[in-house]
């Protein structure tokens, strides 16, 4: 199992400096990557007044100071984005960090307040398809090859993106989603891993081991890849500090499948955006 932090894109991390002070920690502190939410406003009534701040452009800074830990989005709504922008972003990032990227995907939410806030669309059935095509555009676009494209959503004519990613055949991409909903997993199995969160856990609570079995067992079942091919389950919430207590946390995820465990606040928790907590806990070590 490795380990990485998740912080969000808004508040104390809305400046790249602190998120700068968290990576160079993680790094110390023997942690193995650092993930940032992608949201524009996320919740409007919630976060009214806060700032945000690009997660690429944070990720770049934490790039530029790092020279091991995985970088990448916890996740990215592909919907909201034109591929092709987004595939030089990764690229770009990917070049500058040595080939460090983990590219995390999702539909995003609060889809109301980061879709209809903008006058995007907001019909789940379109964002789906939007976020299949997108990210099979980005997949040929990486590759650094020709692409010719026409979908329901994007048309390319003639188009080849240099340089490729430095990871080849592309970076590993990561899909997120709720379980117990199936497509979102499905989804997932047609790329490099699963980053699910739990109707049953909030976001920074452990999930019940017996819904982790059960998400296992169905990505293995839809995964169509050659055996033996690398697929990450990632998990997360706050871990205790005690090397007995995190043995009885950890210990039946991994057992489960679990190969990541992603530290991360609770969704509601005074300390989810303020980088006192955050950085604490980082320098305390991952629970290996």
């Amino acid at each position: 199992m490795r380990f990485s932090i998740n912080i969000p894109n808004f508040g104390d991390f809305a400046d790249a400096r602190t998120v700068v002070k968290v990576a160079v920690a993680a790094e110390q502190a023997g942690w193995d990557g650092l993930f940032v939410w992608d949201h524009v406003v996320h919740d409007k009534q919630v976060r009214r007044g806060v700032p945000f701040a690009d997660p690429w452009m944070l990720l770049t800074a934490a790039a530029l100071s790092t020279s091991r830990i995985k970088l990448g989005t916890m996740v990215t709504p592909v919907a909201r984005r034109r591929p092709q922008q987004l595939a030089r972003q990764v690229a770009t990032l990917d070049a500058l960090s040595g080939g460090r990227v983990i590219f995390g995907a999702g539909l995003g939410g609060p889809i109301e307040d980061e879709y209809g806030s903008f006058g995007e669309p907001t019909d789940p059935v379109v964002l789906a398809e939007l976020l299949d095509e997108g990210l099979d555009l980005l997949d040929r676009y990486w590759s650094g090859e020709q692409v010719n494209h026409q979908g329901k959503h994007h048309q390319v004519h003639d188009v080849t993106l240099l340089p490729a990613t430095v990871q080849r055949p592309r970076p590993p991409v990561w899909i997120g989603g709720f379980w117990p909903s199936r497509p979102p997993m499905r989804r997932a199995a047609r790329w490099d891993g699963a980053a699910p969160l739990f109707a049953d856990a909030r976001h920074g609570e452990a999930p019940p081991v017996g819904q982790v079995r059960e998400l296992v067992a169905y990505v293995r079942e839809h995964r169509d890849a050659p055996q033996g091919a690398p697929f990450d389950i990632v998990l997360g919430g706050a871990s205790p500090t005690g090397t007995a207590e995190a043995q009885d946390l950890l210990g039946p995820l991994a057992e489960a499948g679990a190969t990541w465990w992603d530290e991360r606040q609770l969704q509601g928790g005074a300390g989810l955006d303020k980088l006192g907590p955050v950085l604490r806990r980082v320098e305390q070590g991952p629970p290996a």
